[in-house]
């Protein structure tokens, strides 16, 4: 057997493959970007053949800048952007509809409709989560609506669907294996996160046949082997999790109230509740942080749909930077007596608001604003939003306000020292920087490589967690209530949903 892991990270703009050493450190890496299809205002669609033959190469290029062969791979472990749709074909394995992604928005009336029929307390008991866009299952109904001949396929059994996992490991497997894993199912909006089952009353509701959903097995687990003619040998698929559960494992949160918070495209905070499915009264998501050895552990999450996207917005739209992480140095030069606050409701806003319909707005404008101020405005809008995310989580468990509040941090911006900086001063609590930031490929890692018997255990696993930089709140409690004041007030103007 072979001394090294494969995680592959599949995300929402580009695709990457890590190659772990046995000692947990980073021996090849490679990444590819990939197209973002917009065909219609709210829109957001990727190609799913992009995606694997992306999948494919950055796989080859890590194992190829790590000098080792595929034969050297003990076990390949599986992460994705979460909630994006996939279907294809069951004979030919070709998709029948480019990927509807998680930022996609076209469903928005059908969960409205669904909400005035009195469906959204069924929804949200059964699956932790509300009637929303963001999550798979209206995805799933509009493509069954709209894809000519695509319901009639799918009735008789020859379509399957899936999150990305799903479809990268029927794909990896030569078609042998249609499953997933406890944590992507539980984002789709028809698993019961109490039962573990697919919901027969959710799948009536959204007229979806049951003969299309995937296997549902732990995070850790025999997902299938990647065929040899893929990759260059046999290789067992070990590990498997969607992006924010895999950073939440990889950045070591097992114990209740431990509280991770990811920076990438968009934000997402996840906070361990252990054993208790806590139900939500500030319109938080009740979701699976894991599922290891059929013990599940469940989690509160609340996410943020830009973070990077919103610098991202600078560089690309606005054009006021040139790099990403020029952001943070604008910011740093910001005049400090303008107050300029950006609600970044570009695709709507989540959580705690779930406003579908919301969009960007700025405020505290004046005639002396320049790109550093707006910058300096993108970067605190993550930050506040954080603030906003642990503020409910406080809210809805006792445990996290008996908790002595540390955010573990990961992702893009995670990097910039100065919105690092800024969140433990809104935050009000210290913000740890892991030493090594790419926890979500590491999550999977873990559970590919300890399944495989060349990673430790969950314990000692935790034990190998270590920390970069902690920063602690500098900020006089005047100011952070002035500044989380001025932000409540400028999303309560932009709300459409009052």
């Amino acid at each position: 057997m072979g001394e090294y892991i494969l995680a592959i990270d599949q995300g929402t703009t580009s695709s990457r493959a890590i190659v772990f050493n046995k000692d947990q450190s980073i021996a090849g890496v490679s990444q590819k970007e990939f197209t973002q299809h917009f065909p219609k205002s709210g829109w957001v669609e990727h190609d799913l053949e992009d995606i694997w033959e992306g999948v494919v190469e950055v796989c080859h290029t890590a194992m190829k800048n790590a000098k080792i062969d595929a034969s050297d791979i003990a076990a390949i472990g599986i992460t994705n952007q979460r909630e994006t749709v996939a279907m294809w074909d069951k004979k030919t394995g070709k998709p029948v509809h480019k990927a509807i992604v998680w930022q996609d928005r076209r469903t928005a009336d059908m969960c409205d409709d669904l909400k005035k029929a009195g469906h959204e307390q069924t929804f949200t008991k059964k699956t932790g989560l509300l009637l929303d866009p963001y999550f798979s299952a209206t995805k799933v109904a509009w493509m069954l609506d709209h894809v000519r001949g695509l319901r009639k396929k799918a009735e008789n059994g020859s379509v399957l669907f899936g999150t990305i996992d799903s479809f990268l490991i029927w794909r990896l497997t030569g078609g042998d294996r249609h499953v997933t894993d406890a944590t992507n199912a539980a984002r789709t909006m028809m698993f019961n996160i109490r039962t573990h089952k697919w919901d027969a009353k959710l799948l009536e509701i959204l007229n979806i046949p049951a003969a299309i959903l995937p296997e549902v097995l732990d995070c850790q687990a025999d997902f299938g082997t990647a065929h040899a003619d893929i990759l260059g040998a046999d290789i067992p698929i070990y590990g498997v999790a969607g992006d924010q559960q895999a950073a939440t494992i990889g950045q070591a949160c097992f114990e209740p109230g431990m509280f991770k918070s990811t920076y990438g495209t968009g934000c997402f905070a996840l906070l361990n509740t252990g054993t208790d499915a806590v139900t939500s009264k500030n319109r938080l998501l009740t979701t699976i942080a894991y599922r290891l050895d059929g013990k599940t552990t469940y989690a509160l999450e609340g996410s943020i749909f830009m973070a990077g996207a919103s610098v991202q917005w600078l560089r690309d739209g606005l054009q006021i930077i040139d790099e990403a992480n020029a952001s943070g140095k604008l910011a740093a030069e910001a005049d400090p007596e303008q107050e300029v606050y950006l609600v970044p409701a570009f695709v709507g806003l989540g959580a705690p608001h779930w406003d579908a319909d919301a969009r960007g707005a700025m405020f505290g404008l004046t005639r002396a604003t320049t790109a550093k101020e707006i910058s300096k405005a993108t970067l605190e809008a993550v930050c506040y939003q954080t603030a906003d995310l642990l503020n409910a989580m406080q809210k809805d468990w006792k445990g996290a306000k008996a908790a002595k509040t540390t955010l573990r941090v990961d992702g893009g911006m995670a990097m910039s020292d100065w919105t690092m900086q800024r969140l433990s001063d809104l935050l009000n609590a210290p913000v740890d920087r892991p030493m090594v930031l790419e926890t979500t490929a590491l999550g999977v890692a873990w559970l590919a490589g300890s399944r495989a018997g060349i990673w430790p255990n969950q314990k000692g696993f935790a034990k190998t967690w270590k920390r970069d930089q902690r920063f602690k709140p500098k900020m006089k409690e005047a100011e952070r209530t002035r500044k989380l004041a001025g932000w409540k007030d400028a999303v309560a103007r932009t709300l459409t949903v009052r």
